[in-house]
């Protein structure tokens, strides 16, 4: 029989926090989060937000989502869904409260850091020939070098049609890479900064070498990758002007570790976020509030342009839903609350230094809410109020969602921002929250599975809740 619990240990239970892994509140996460993460990794095969689009329309259609209409006035529980541009979504799952009482929103973007080409990409040097790149988003540029790159897009042709590139990933494709200095004559490169290391205009992508059998061709090399191309696409140099094509890291998704408990594969900034929220949007069935989940675009590299999130899609689509019940959009969105679903940094100890571990995310520990990001002193930060932080976690306690607080690092190390800002901007209550990344913005990033179980557990929380916004 347990000793009788002390004054002391009965007061400590009731007032200090008590931290612990997933696992060990409950063994039987294990199982359920490995196999809601099976679905998962076929997402991961997804690395462009065209790519991860055009998967959630078909997996909408499969769970009885229709196209959106405007004007058309949506009964408790419709589904549907409205694409911009093929490289945003907004997902919803109509309530049974009129609108006017807000939306239950959850947002995370769809791209993440990778090679964009530059307009004119193709060129041939010493016998070799190349693709040009411009990076997109903060990378390490020296972890982009001798790593097995695929190619990835849509070309505008000259007679307007389009076509869709995507090659490398698979066994019996080829494969592209940068190249990297030998270390033997690498003693001034070494020297540099890792900054400095790879310089951006060195992120060249090796696509050919053999030269085409004409001795009076002038660019023999570069002709053939170009007439190589043209057989199996049917475009020209110049349509190069008219796409949008990049390079990503070819790994495919894998389970990391002997007990399989993480993942590890390219673009979980944002993807894993993308995919929690996609499935509890789908697995909401009769909610209280209208849901509304959307794939944003360009986040890492400031959220503009006519997908990123600074853009008016978003608010005018909400302004078509509220018309057609009558209302005035700013109505819809003073009432409403989001969740800004995008990822955060997870304790690494090989670099300690630069956490403050009383205030960071461990993996296994559960999502990662950040009541602010930004850097240094909250700049460029959306910093959640005491009251949407409790309308939060109230919901998250009811519904038995384990949750931890974190920051990005150390306050003077750096800092980083979110889509919360571009949302909050509308008039929104928001608040961050994420999966704990390992390595982020690496060609390969790690996260654990039971983390992003439970985030889909506290996005579908939220959707599902009849808790009021009082606030």
């Amino acid at each position: 029989m347990d000793e009788e619990k002390t004054k002391g240990q009965r007061l400590e239970e009731e007032l200090l926090r008590n931290p612990g892994t997933l696992i060990e509140k409950d063994p039987s996460l294990k199982e359920k989060a490995s196999a809601f993460c099976e679905g998962y990794k076929k997402f991961l095969s997804c690395k462009t937000e065209r790519e991860a689009v055009s998967f959630a329309v078909s997996l909408l259609g499969e769970h009885g989502y229709t196209e959106f209409a405007r004007g058309k006035v949506y009964r408790p529980g419709d589904k549907f869904y409205m694409v911009n541009r093929g490289k945003n979504i907004l997902m919803c799952t109509k309530g049974k409260k009129p609108l006017a009482d807000g939306m239950r929103v959850s947002v995370a973007h769809a791209d993440s850091p990778r090679l964009d080409f530059k307009p004119h990409p193709l060129f041939e040097d010493s016998g070799m020939a190349y693709f040009k790149t411009h990076y997109y988003g903060g990378i390490k540029k020296y972890q982009w070098t001798t790593v097995p790159l695929s190619i990835r897009g849509v070309v505008i042709r000259k007679d307007g049609t389009s076509v869709e590139i995507k090659i490398g990933e698979e066994e019996d494709e080829p494969s592209f890479c940068i190249t990297d200095l030998l270390i033997h004559l690498a003693q001034d490169q070494m020297s540099k900064t890792a900054s400095k290391v790879i310089d951006g205009e060195q992120l060249n992508i090796l696509i050919g070498s053999w030269p085409y059998d004409d001795e009076k061709v002038k660019s023999k090399i570069k002709l053939a990758v170009m007439s190589l191309i043209n057989a199996k696409y049917g475009i020209a140099e110049d349509d190069f002007e008219s796409a949008e094509l990049c390079a990503v890291p070819a790994f495919k998704a894998r389970d990391m570790g002997f007990d399989r408990s993480m993942i590890a594969g390219y673009g979980q900034d944002d993807s894993s976020c993308a995919y929690a929220e996609l499935m509890a949007e789908i697995d909401t069935k009769d909610p209280e509030y209208t849901t509304l989940t959307i794939f944003a675009d360009k986040e890492e590299t400031g959220s503009d342009g006519v997908t990123g999130m600074r853009s008016y899609f978003f608010r005018d689509f909400v302004e078509d839903l509220a018309q057609s019940e009558g209302i005035e959009v700013r109505h819809v969105l003073r009432n409403s609350v989001c969740l800004s679903a995008d990822v955060g940094s997870a304790f690494d100890p090989a670099f300690g230094e630069v956490y403050d571990t009383k205030n960071c995310a461990y993996i296994n520990c559960g999502p990662i809410i950040s009541k602010y990001d930004g850097s240094r002193g909250k700049y460029s930060t959306n910093d959640a109020s005491a009251e949407m932080m409790g309308y939060v976690l109230g919901i998250f306690r009811e519904s038995g969602v384990s949750w931890q607080m974190g920051e990005l690092g150390k306050i003077d190390i750096g800092g980083g921002g979110t889509i919360a800002s571009e949302i909050s901007v509308h008039n929104i209550d928001t608040v961050d929250i994420g999966v704990p990344v390992l390595s982020m913005h690496a060609p390969v990033e790690v996260i654990s599975k039971a983390d992003l179980y439970m985030l889909y557990k506290a996005v579908y929380a939220v959707y599902n809740s009849r808790k009021p916004k009082t606030f």
